[in-house]
């Protein structure tokens, strides 16, 4: 009973965000305890609080942007734009141009970043984070963090990581790697 209704949460949530979740359906091929104890880890993403949904967002597709998987990638900056964080914050965030982006999403992107490098500055942003929103907001950026990392690290241990070569923010694609350019915009939605 519960490989079946994991199985149909997995179809559903393919159908809702037009993701590939085989993995998923590996693991839970594999073990239906493994499955269910994955969905509960990966619960601790959706922990926000004291947070301004972009800068929560920022952390968690500048983490997962960082672990190199096109499709998780493409799957944050999906969610993110549907909880209302705007195409040229997201595009900031992926060109990784913190003069682009609104104060609050800048500080938490430059933590993140910090924070991935294991560079002393994430102190500093730390104390402006816990100045700015407290310390609930810095546990909700830690868990993003850690969260956004999860997917890539399961996909491509199992063989299903991609590479991110390029995410669609607002219709409009946009190209990582070196000598890419924008492809045009009438490109379909769908990552590689």
């Amino acid at each position: 009973m519960v490989k079946w209704l994991m199985g149909k949460w997995i179809r559903g949530f393919e159908r809702e965000w037009d993701y590939d979740a085989s993995y998923l359906r590996d693991v839970l091929e594999a073990s239906p305890r493994a499955a269910w104890l994955f969905s509960r880890v990966a619960a601790l993403g959706q922990f926000r609080r004291d947070l301004p949904i972009e800068a929560w967002c920022a952390a968690g597709i500048t983490a997962v942007h960082h672990e190199d998987c096109g499709p998780c990638t493409q799957l944050a900056v999906t969610m993110a734009e549907r909880a209302g964080v705007s195409p040229p914050v997201l595009r900031a965030v992926l060109a990784e141009d913190p003069d682009a982006m609104p104060p609050d999403v800048a500080l938490a992107w430059k933590f993140t970043r910090a924070t991935l490098a294991h560079d002393a500055a994430a102190d500093d942003y730390r104390q402006a984070i816990i100045e700015r929103w407290g310390r609930r907001a810095l546990v909700s950026l830690a868990f993003a963090i850690t969260a956004a990392r999860l997917y890539p690290t399961v996909k491509y241990a199992l063989g299903y990581g991609k590479a991110c070569t390029r995410i669609v923010v607002g219709g409009t694609p946009v190209m990582f790697g070196p000598g890419r350019v924008p492809a045009p915009a009438d490109v379909g939605a769908r990552t590689a």
